[in-house]
């Protein structure tokens, strides 16, 4: 890994392609670096002038009066190669890319130009960044190398007088523009940014290289990414397992979600979007946080820097108002966000009721009324509130178009902020004066305008310190041992295709089974031999890996009485030879009907960044009319099965429900992890996997499989071919 230090902490920096003319961008660029106060040395480098914008400029790195340990680079994409390669034999470590026209131009000129930038930075061992970037800002060392006015001087300044919480952002985006604009629309909630750093093309460092460095680092809080794409899915995966462990949240969004996105960004950066389910299933996997536009990811900053050391345990909230209507509007935007607004206990009632008018209010929301507040303070409510043992989080609704309440309640808030172990978060129904901006920050609160932006900020919160959490546990050991060995024979063998009858024994080397297996047979006699032996109606179903959709071909059967099996078997197996040949067709497996339970459908299928993921959904036959679903990467653990089952909307239809037991919860969450390990251990040979219906069954009764299939990978159904 190339040293990122010199990077984004260079000591001397050369800017070739430097231009004295500030209406352009080779121009803009000097000029922003040289209006900020960094203490390195700057060198323009150029070819036509012998100054710059009042600096002595050179002819090439080569000829600089000492090494650059940074370059940037802003000259025709075509003259980008020669050049790297010539600050690479000049010993420059670092450089900064920020031409266009590379991979994310229509032909393969620009591929080839971009393609040479990574080989010389690998032979250099180079951080480059870039190309089609916007450069970045390193705030702590006032390093701007960057033509976004977003960075102008005369924008403001770069820190602001008085941070809000002691934690520093940093933000790390494909995009240049995008990046630099979540710094410019923070500027008026008072966070303090460390870096922003944009990445382009990425031909030779990824955003996830950025991230983990700067976790080494050590000085930033709070990551707010914007991606289009990730290149290597391992590095992001342990550079958000990285962040997690650390407690430094990852806020990510992740643009191109729609197809006109998709199109827009492989013409912007040359990024493949890739699936947004599967992004979204890594993100809830590695406790990464999914933000869908500016505001809402800074005020997400903002929670997560004020509140840092006191994360809500839970999320049960206590929201406290003057305005019962904004109350009500609180209460409604928790709800939507996921977080619970119970009643408060009779104690903390008793205590507040003493306090407020008889038209308030104690049960929550608290409406302690205009009266209330003006006696007594928004903060003397809101310390009651956080007192309840009901409560996790306290949402304080205020009026802050004046600040001169605010400014008398100030030391009462302060004082709060410091004693409570919980959370207090202020939103302020009408547009805030800049000053009671200041005031709220000051005493050690984020103030937020959006009230449904508020209680994603909360919940989002109370989610992560529960995945951290989790993640911190000892894993739960268990006696099961699957049987790799003999898996691994089982599929070398088989063909592409594995219907139910071949399915089951390979899925039993890891303990994976449920329900009658049932037997293969090939005439109506020894089907109604079969039916008789249960004695019970039977399932019917043809056995052809020709025939992977059975219902849709009518090769499948249920609730067949023994004295029809002969007759059906017949019908089924005509209906298989118009969809298959006879060579083909195995035979029919028949089977005594399962139990009737909670029907769902267990997968695994694979993704082109992420490769395989857990599918779990509600509905079994009927999933892709109801759409719930839930993905996650494999091999999950019993902890990470039950949040995968947990995330499905219809979750709780597997508890007691409407005079039905209570599901076997437990055995369809051993189902899933042993699931999860079998596509976990045979990624390569393994492309899709099908349980479907799975059904639970009554709490201790376990589950059954009614049907299963595994496709291998084509790599290796190439292989065996060729072998045969």
């Amino acid at each position: 890994m190339p040293d990122i230090a010199k990077l984004l902490w260079p000591k001397t920096v050369a800017v070739v392609g430097a231009s004295s003319d500030t209406h352009g961008l080779r121009g803009r660029i000097l000029e922003v670096m040289l209006s900020h106060p960094f203490k390195g040395t700057i060198y323009p480098v150029s070819r036509s002038a012998a100054e710059v914008q009042g600096y002595k400029a050179y002819r090439s790195v080569a000829e600089l009066p000492e090494p650059a340990d940074l370059a940037i680079l802003i000259i025709p994409a075509e003259f980008i190669p020669d050049e790297l390669e010539r600050c690479g034999r000049a010993g420059v470590k670092a450089a900064v890319i920020l031409s266009s026209g590379f991979a994310e131009e229509p032909g393969e000129a620009g591929q080839r130009m971009q393609a040479a930038i990574r080989a010389t930075a690998r032979r250099y061992d180079m951080a480059v960044t870039g190309p089609n970037t916007e450069g970045f800002a390193n705030i702590a060392a006032a390093l701007c190398p960057t033509f976004s006015p977003a960075m102008d001087v005369t924008a403001g300044p770069l820190t602001p007088a008085q941070p809000l919480g002691t934690g520093e952002v940093s933000v790390i985006s494909q995009s240049g523009g995008l990046g630099f604009a979540f710094f410019d629309r923070a500027r008026g909630r008072n966070l303090k940014f460390r870096h922003i750093v944009t990445t382009g093309n990425e031909a030779a460092l990824e955003a996830s290289d950025v991230v983990d460095y700067l976790l080494d680092e050590g000085e930033t809080d709070v990551f707010l990414l914007l991606l289009e794409d990730v290149k290597t899915p391992e590095k992001f995966r342990r550079a958000a397992d990285k962040a997690l462990k650390a407690g430094k949240p990852l806020i990510v969004a992740k643009i191109g979600q729609t197809e006109p996105g998709r199109r827009a960004v492989a013409s912007h950066t040359a990024a493949l979007a890739g699936s947004h389910a599967a992004y979204r299933a890594i993100f809830q996997h590695h406790g990464v946080i999914e933000g869908t536009d500016f505001d809402e990811m800074i005020d997400l900053a903002a929670g997560f820097l004020a509140c840092a050391d006191k994360l809500p345990a839970g999320k049960r909230m206590g929201i406290c108002t003057s305005s019962g209507g904004a109350g009500v509007w609180m209460a409604d935007a928790c709800v939507r966000a996921g977080l619970e607004v119970p009643e408060l206990d009779a104690a903390t009632r008793a205590k507040i009721d003493a306090l407020i008018p008889s038209y308030g209010t104690s049960q929550n929301p608290v409406d302690s009324t205009a009266q209330g507040v003006h006696q007594l303070g928004y903060a003397t409510f809101a310390r009651l509130v956080a007192q309840s043992p009901q409560i996790d989080g306290v949402i304080v609704v205020v009026t802050a178009r004046r600040s001169a309440f605010l400014a008398d309640d100030q030391a009462k808030l302060a004082a709060l902020a410091r004693e409570t172990k919980k959370p207090i978060f202020l939103w302020t129904y009408t547009l805030p004066a800049e000053k009671s901006v200041e005031i709220v920050n000051d005493a050690g609160y984020p103030l937020f305008k959006n009230a449904d932006s508020c209680a994603r900020a909360m919940c989002a919160m109370a989610g992560y310190r529960a995945l951290r959490e989790r993640l911190l546990r000892p894993p739960r050991t268990s006696a099961w041992k699957p049987d790799r060995t003999a898996a691994q024979a089982m599929l070398a063998a088989s063909a592409s295709v594995l219907c139910e009858w071949k399915a089951r024994p390979l899925l039993a080397t890891y303990g994976i089974a449920g329900g009658e297996t049932g037997e293969l047979v090939r005439s109506a006699a020894e089907a109604q031999a079969v039916a008789e032996k249960f004695a019970k109606p039977m399932a019917l179903k043809v056995q052809s890996a020709g025939i992977t959709h059975k219902t849709e071909a009518d090769c499948v059967a249920i609730n067949i009485g023994q004295d029809a099996v002969g007759v059906t078997f017949d019908r089924l197996l005509a209906n298989a030879r118009r969809h298959a040949p006879p060579d083909h067709i195995d035979g029919v497996l028949v089977q005594p009907m399962a139990p009737a339970g909670r029907e769902i459908i267990l997968g695994v299928a694979r993704d082109a960044t992420w490769g395989p993921l857990l599918m779990m959904g509600l509905g079994g036959v009927l999933v892709e009319a109801l759409g719930d679903v839930a993905l996650a990467p494999v091999p999950l653990d019993h902890d990470a099965a039950r949040g995968l089952l947990g995330r499905l909307k219809g979750a709780k239809l597997l508890g007691a429900h409407r005079g039905a037991p209570p599901a076997d919860v437990e055995a369809l969450v051993e189902l899933m992890v042993r699931l999860s390990h079998f596509a976990a251990d045979h990624a390569d040979e393994v492309a899709e996997i099908d349980l479907n219906p799975v059904i639970v069954h009554a709490r201790g009764q376990g589950v059954s499989i009614v049907d299963a299939l595994i496709v291998r990978h084509p790599l290796h159904r190439t292989q065996r071919g060729a072998a045969e």
